[in-house]
């Protein structure tokens, strides 16, 4: 199977989507084939590859928080703005973020990812910003759509 950091679609979207939003750093999170646990697949603007190895449960960081509500997120000034504990939050350690927005990816109609944009200080994401990232997580969808349904080839 295809690994998603070395599918250059996947990486022109979120290259461009760092430029567009300015932001600091633009993650993709998937949801495992086998098991609720959610990893982080790809990273633009990171500072690190700790995201490599970051998974988190069904639920919990905000990856797991996005899929298992289907819902976007925000937080302007992590770790004031946010319930739970910070190490629920291994994304925003990791890459020293202070505010983030992400939303979910949907295939087959259910929630099976999640696109984030960092900020390495306290902002909150303008509409025409979140529309940003939106948009770019439909075209992610169909990348994507083949390499998640189909198990890839």
């Amino acid at each position: 199977m295809t690994e998603i950091r070395d599918m250059p679609a996947v990486m022109e979207v979120c290259d461009q989507l760092l430029k567009d939003v300015g932001c600091d750093f633009v993650a993709l999170a998937l949801q495992n084939e086998v098991g609720p646990d959610v990893r982080w697949h790809y990273a633009s603007g990171n500072v690190n590859d700790k995201y490599k190895r970051i998974t988190v449960r069904f639920g919990k960081g905000i990856a797991g928080k996005i899929i298992s509500s289907g819902s976007p997120m925000m937080i302007s000034d992590f770790p004031k703005d946010i319930y739970g504990k910070v190490t629920d939050h291994p994304i925003m350690l990791a890459e020293k973020l202070v505010s983030c927005y992400a939303v979910p990816l949907f295939f087959n109609g259910s929630p099976k990812g999640v696109l984030l944009v960092g900020k390495r200080r306290t902002y909150t994401f303008i509409d025409n910003e979140q529309e940003m990232v939106k948009e770019s997580a439909e075209t992610l969808e169909q990348i994507l759509k083949g390499h998640i349904l189909g198990g890839g080839a």
